[in-house]
């Protein structure tokens, strides 16, 4: 795996580890704000939960898109070095 790849996806797990932080944090220490019903009487904690995983499959989306266009400029890269040798 190339350095670029590695760092796009720290960069996106970081991300995502502040979101599930944030989740972890609010049932640990306001519980109570996990019980209020911000849509049609769903809870936080299960519109929090799916928000979760939504993010995990938008990032991944995400990696995935960034990857194929970095693939594509190192392939472009590559093959301007091998017409030019």
């Amino acid at each position: 795996m190339s350095a670029s790849k590695q760092r796009i996806g720290l960069a996106l797990f970081a991300i995502y580890l502040v979101v599930y932080g944030g989740f972890v944090l609010l049932n640990a220490f306001a519980p109570d704000v996990m019980k209020l019903e911000p849509i049609a009487g769903v809870n936080l904690a299960v519109v929090y939960g799916f928000g979760l995983i939504l993010s995990a499959f938008v990032l991944a989306v995400v990696y995935g898109f960034i990857n194929r266009s970095v693939g594509a400029t190192h392939a472009n890269e590559a093959a301007q070095r091998e017409i030019k040798s």
